[in-house]
């Protein structure tokens, strides 16, 4: 069943999602060369804390972390560790915090210096899919149209669209109905509706759609070993459309990166 947020819940959510949001931002500029997953693990932690929030992925489902951090091939839930980085790697850093009883969940995949050509070109495809998916979250539309766009524009690059994972409601529990394939049929699936808050996540693969889980219980990898990538987003729907609760600003503020990306999704002006 989905669950309906009223104006002043979706209000909340904002500000669980913006921990998350911030979170990234500060992870920005720590991600490098040499740096391990877990260094960027609790500075996390410790900034949500600060924020009056509380790591919304530690503990869940009994992950051992605050982050799923997932390098390269790893496509998510990968557990942090004292492996440093190295320069041309890339990571998706997932992030979950839980503010005024209600999660905020999002996620954006960072350059480790210099990538390759090719890499940086899924990870720009990629997150611009996921502005194609949330173009189609309307009240009206189906699942199946955020799916369909997504899967479209990614496929027509050449890259292989995860089966096995998808996003999904969020609220007060971190999965909520309805789930949000990021493939799909135009017209299919559990229409939308006034107050509905999900998260959109495309992870796509540079090869493979194919997938496989390690024996620690939590690890994905592309079956090809080839790079994935992955963004999310907290979407709500306003006014029957679109609008954003998080937001990339922060990264780009960190990086030093120019973009008006969200703006059509956005109701109000976002001040940093």
């Amino acid at each position: 069943m989905i669950i309906q947020k009223t104006r002043e819940e979706i209000e909340i959510m904002r500000e669980s999602a913006l921990v998350v949001s911030r979170t990234l931002g500060m992870l920005a500029s720590e991600v490098k060369p040499g740096v391990s997953t877990l260094h960027l693990d609790k500075l996390a932690e410790e900034y949500i804390r600060s924020q009056d929030a509380i790591p919304g992925f530690l503990g869940l489902y009994d992950f051992p972390n605050t982050l799923c951090m997932s390098p390269n091939q790893q496509v998510v839930h990968g557990i942090p560790n004292d492996t440093p980085l190295v320069e041309g790697d890339i990571i998706s850093i997932d992030c979950g915090a839980i503010k005024n009883g209600f999660y905020g969940d999002h996620a954006y995949t960072f350059e480790v210096g210099e990538v390759a050509p090719e890499v940086k070109k899924l990870l720009d495809v990629t997150k611009a899919s996921l502005y194609k998916g949330i173009e189609q979250l309307k009240v009206g539309n189906r699942v199946g149209d955020v799916g369909y766009a997504i899967q479209k524009y990614t496929e027509d690059h050449g890259y292989g669209v995860v089966r096995e994972l998808v996003g999904h409601g969020l609220g007060k529990v971190m999965h909520e109905a309805p789930e949000m394939p990021n493939y799909g049929k135009r017209g299919r699936g559990k229409k939308f509706v006034e107050g509905m808050v999900v998260a959109i996540e495309p992870m796509i693969n540079l090869g493979t759609k194919n997938i496989k889980q390690h024996s620690d219980g939590w690890t994905i990898t592309t079956r090809d070993n080839k790079p994935s990538a992955h963004f999310e987003h907290d979407v709500a729907i306003v006014d029957g459309k679109p609008e954003l609760l998080s937001t990339f600003a922060y990264i780009y503020q960190a990086l030093g990166i120019e973009s008006d990306e969200e703006t059509p999704f956005r109701q109000q002006a976002l001040v940093l």
